[in-house]
Formats: C-alpha cells, sequence, structure tokens
C-alpha cells in the first residue's frame, strides 16, 4: 500500500490532467455512489425514527464498509461486525478491572493499539485485527467521561447497534444494487503488490513469512501507539477532549513508510477541510431553516454524493472522501435536532491536525522506513 501511495502521486506539472482523471466518470462509480448515498439516507431515517444514539458514526460506516465488489463488501461486513462484538465484549470484560482506575486504563488502550497495529501489518487478517485493537483502544477512551458504569455499558451497547445495523445495511444495499465486476480481477496488479509477493503467506498460516523475525513490524506498532497515546494524554491532560479526533487520525493514516503516512495524511487534511466547510456552511445557512427531516435527508444526500464520488475513485484519492463524510457527518450531526454550534467543526479540525502533526513527527524521527527500502527487501 505505501508504493502504491507513494507511485499515485503527481508531477508538478500534471496535477490538472492527474485531478480530471481521477475524477472521472464511471458506471461503476455512479452506481457505488447512489449506493452510499442511500445507505447513509436511510441511516439517518432509521436512526432519528427509532432515535437510536451515534447517528454520525451509523452514517460513516456506510462509506467505511462499501467496498469495490459485492464479495470483498459481504466479507469486510460480516468479519466486521464479528470483529465489533468480540471488541466490544472484552472491553466490557476489561472495565471489570480498569473502571476507576486510570493508570489501568491507559495501560490497556496502548497493550490494545499495539497489538491491533502489530495485526495489520503481520497477520493475513490485518484490517481485522487493527479494527479489534482499534474498538477496544477507543472504548478505553471514553471510561473516564461516564457518569456510572450502567451508563457506560448502555453507552457501548448502543454503539454496538448503530455500527452493526449500518454495516449489515450496506452489505445488503451492495449484495442487492452493485453489479459484477470479474473484469476487476484481470486488472494488472500495481508494483506494491508484486513487490510484497514474497511477504504474502502460503495459506496454512495467519501471519506472514517475517511475523516474528521482522523488527519492523513492531517498530511500525510501537510508533503508532506512542503517537496515538501522546495525543490522548495531551487532550485528556489540558481537559479538551473534544479534539479526540487526533488519536483517531493518528491510527487512521499510519502507513509503513513514513512518505506514504504522510501522503495519507494530506488526503486526510483535505477532505476533514471540505467536509468541515460544508459543515459549517450548512449549520450556518440551512440548518436555522430547517423544520422538518425531509429536508435534512436532502442535505445528507448532496453532502454524501460529493464524498461518495470521491471515496469511489482509486486508492489515490478515496481516502479523502472518507475523510469528508467524516467530518462532514460528525460536525452535523449532535443531536436529534438542528444544531448550529460550531464547536463541533472547530474541534474536529484541530484534531486532525494535531493528530497528523503528530504522526508526522514520530515517523519522520522514531525508526524512519523508506518506501525504497521495503521495496529493496
Amino acid at each position: 500500500m505505501s508504493a502504491t501511495f507513494l507511485e499515485a502521486r503527481p508531477l508538478d506539472s500534471d496535477w490538472n490532467h492527474w485531478l480530471r482523471s481521477e475524477l472521472a466518470s464511471t458506471h461503476a462509480r455512479k452506481i457505488r455512489t447512489a449506493i452510499m448515498v442511500g445507505g447513509a439516507v436511510l441511516c439517518v431515517i432509521i436512526s432519528m425514527a427509532l432515535q437510536v444514539p451515534q447517528l454520525a458514526t451509523s452514517a460513516y460506516m456506510v462509506f467505511f464498509a462499501s467496498k469495490e465488489t459485492k464479495l470483498l463488501t459481504k466479507i469486510t461486513g460480516l468479519g466486521g461486525i464479528i470483529v465489533l462484538t468480540i471488541g466490544i465484549g472484552a472491553t466490557l470484560l476489561l472495565y471489570k478491572f480498569t473502571y476507576g482506575h486510570p493508570e489501568l486504563r491507559i495501560t490497556g488502550m496502548a497493550i490494545a493499539l499495539f497489538i491491533g497495529m502489530w495485526l495489520s501489518r503481520a497477520s493475513v487478517i490485518g484490517p481485522l485485527g487493527f479494527l479489534l485493537g482499534f474498538v477496544v483502544a477507543v472504548s478505553q477512551s471514553v471510561g473516564e467521561a461516564a457518569p456510572s458504569t450502567e451508563y457506560l455499558v448502555r453507552q457501548l451497547l448502543w454503539l454496538w447497534v448503530a455500527l452493526t445495523y449500518a454495516i449489515a445495511l450496506t452489505v445488503v444495499l451492495n449484495l442487492l444494487f452493485l453489479p459484477d465486476t470479474p473484469e476487476s480481477a484481470a486488472r494488472p496488479k500495481p508494483k506494491s503488490e508484486l513487490s510484497t509477493a514474497s511477504r504474502r503467506p502460503d495459506g496454512r498460516s495467519l501471519f506472514v513469512p517475517d511475523a516474528f523475525t521482522n523488527p519492523a513490524h513492531v517498530h511500525f506498532a510501537l510508533k503508532v501507539t506512542f503517537a496515538a497515546m501522546f495525543c490522548y494524554i495531551v487532550y485528556e491532560a489540558i481537559d479538551w477532549s473534544g479534539i479526540h479526533t487526533a488519536f483517531i487520525t493518528c491510527t487512521f493514516i499510519a502507513l509503513e513508510s513514513t512518505e506514504a503516512t504522510l501522503y495519507k495524511g494530506t488526503l486526510r487534511v483535505v477532505g476533514c477541510v471540505v467536509g468541515g466547510a460544508l459543515a459549517l456552511f450548512s449549520i450556518v445557512f440551512l440548518m436555522p431553516h430547517m423544520e422538518t427531516i425531509a429536508s435534512l435527508v436532502v442535505l445528507v444526500a448532496c453532502a454524501s454524493a460529493i464524498a461518495g464520488w470521491v471515496a469511489t475513485g482509486s486508492e489515490r484519492i478515496s481516502y479523502a472522501g472518507l475523510q469528508l463524510a467524516f467530518a462532514f457527518f460528525y460536525s452535523v450531526f449532535q443531536g436529534y435536532a438542528p444544531d448550529t454550534d460550531l464547536d463541533n467543526v472547530r474541534n474536529r479540525v484541530v484534531g486532525i491536525l494535531f493528530g497528523l502533526i503528530v504522526t508526522g513527527l514520530v515517523f519522520q524521527y522514531i525508526w524512519p522506513e523508506r518506501a525504497s527500502q521495503r521495496n529493496s527487501k
């Protein structure tokens, strides 16, 4: 993946042609974007009608779980639901020992995140291993804000409901409307896949051949854990939990090489700025005049169409689309009624920029790993 990001960068004189080609219209892209728009709109209607918390998370999961093919979407959805169930169960069990004990809770967060990031590189189920560690770590990070254990358990179970129904809805929509694309399997493999073929498991192991011998896997997990926990300790110390997106940023932009991590961070900033600008415009000029859910649905459909069009592009720009959706949904959906509070928009942007700066510095100066070094191995 690192090499793919580096190969994606256009020449300075070729930006216009590169951007036009990346945003070009295709039949498959139109269908995938329509599926994302429909899924986000349905999440808004369902969550608003049934008063399901975490509406922003449900709407974002539509984008996160939608993949290029039916098979990938089904595998991602089923695997994600299983991992989420295990992760929520594990964090509830962990809270029996860590609730009310910050020293144990922070230690548990760091260990869970380290294991998840190590599995993301050393295991064949890398994305699911990462998701498991991430769910446990993030769930532990909100423990001190809960007024009681009963409230905490209820919120975590509602989180499972919000995530699970959104993923299931996304899988169903893709299975119903996404056309079969056998030609995608015949596409030529990018250089990044060819250069890492020797590191793939032989089908009889859950781990890549160098999982326990290559120190780079441990270094990578330690760097991400350090960056994320540093951000967490800082925003808790200054009592500014609104910038918790810094913690999420450190984990989601991390790739093997320093250059690829910074490139992905740039995509996150671009998506965040565009999504935040759309949210700001909506909160200031549109939402004060909204009186029914119909107007909100139209707004969500328009924003989702923009984010979905970018997210269904190649790996060169798709991450910016995901971040556009993330910034917009988490800024606009602040409850079950229109809200004109701009603090969320500011906090999301500040948190993402803070996480990007910390991650960039950590990957630049602590065990820096260059893409050229990985490809030569």
